[in-house]
């Protein structure tokens, strides 16, 4: 039996049903927490997530039941939930949801949208990403050490280009590494460009990197995936849960406990569960806000090959 509630979410109602479900059966984690978690992290995750295409990621019977991918916004949708056209690379376009206010987020969650896994563009400049994304994922044995040394050698790169960057957890077994642009570039550039640092960074340390997507090259190595750069390509967005055995997130982290982590090996160290983030949050708030703000120049392609030679 469904039992529903009705929120008064701003004077917007918002239905949501049967929140004593369990969704992370290991950590008691209810779909009440989860929409509790959201509603409490909503004040940093949402400028984060304003005007961007997202793909839901359903988990309708928790973390270790089946779940699905839903690119188009459901027929279903509250007619307050925002959409935007999202061109399809066979032809014709899908209708993405956009989650840009508290109701429209409590909403996904109710769906059991564990993940929002979010584009580097916003409607309606569909074209433009604003900014670059590096997706550190280890091969095993290698692990988040391995990634956050890898990071620390991306993070030099950009130093080098006098470009700042900033890292978050995947909130599941890697890094990752954004370098705001928030200017007229095209993913066109941007994965080019992206492409280019991955490789740079394989023939510095090839013994710990690899670019190259087969999985058979990845063993003992980090990845680093900079296909993310693609307008047809999401990544899990910061502060968004993750549907592993307990309820972990996207966290934003410093490049001093970056650097802790390699100086220690404690692997533990970057693992964020939901109620250590909303800790970290009131404490230091956002620490991935200058993502949404700072405005970078994107180098030429010429400037990788200069560093090459150095």
């Amino acid at each position: 039996m469904v039992k529903k509630q009705t929120l008064d979410v701003g004077g917007t109602k918002v239905d949501v049903t049967n929140l004593d479900k369990i969704f992370y059966p290991k950590a008691g984690f209810t779909k009440g927490d989860v929409i509790d978690y959201y509603v409490r992290i909503s004040s940093v995750l949402l400028p984060h997530l304003k005007e961007r295409p997202i793909t839901l990621k359903r988990y309708p019977d928790g973390v270790e039941g089946f779940y699905f991918y839903e690119k188009k916004c459901p027929d279903h949708r509250p007619e307050w939930v925002k959409t935007t056209k999202v061109a399809k690379s066979e032809g014709g376009d899908i209708n993405y949801c956009v989650i840009n206010d508290l109701p429209s987020l409590i909403w996904a969650a109710n769906l059991a949208d564990l993940e929002l896994h979010t584009f580097l563009h916003k409607a309606p400049s569909i074209r433009r990403p604003t900014a670059l994304a590096f997706d550190l994922d280890p091969g095993p044995p290698a692990d988040i050490v391995l990634c956050c040394q890898v990071g620390l050698w991306l993070k030099a790169l950009f130093d080098a280009l006098k470009m700042e960057s900033f890292a978050k957890t995947s909130g599941s077994k890697g890094l990752q590494v954004y370098v705001p642009i928030n200017g007229p570039v095209t993913y066109d550039k941007t994965k080019a460009f992206s492409h280019a640092i991955a490789e740079l960074l394989e023939s510095q340390s090839p013994e710990a990197v690899v670019s190259n997507m087969q999985k058979s090259r990845r063993s003992g190595k980090v990845l680093v995936d900079w296909s993310q750069n693609d307008d047809h390509k999401t990544t899990v967005n910061v502060y968004s849960l993750r549907a592993k055995e307990y309820p972990s997130v996207s966290t934003p982290v410093t490049w001093e406990e970056v650097e802790t982590v390699v100086r220690t090996k404690d692997a533990t160290s970057l693992q964020f569960v939901s109620k250590e983030v909303l800790k970290r949050v009131e404490k230091a708030g956002d620490l991935f806000a200058p993502v949404l703000s700072l405005k970078q120049k994107l180098p030429s392609l010429r400037v990788i090959q200069n560093l090459r030679s150095q």
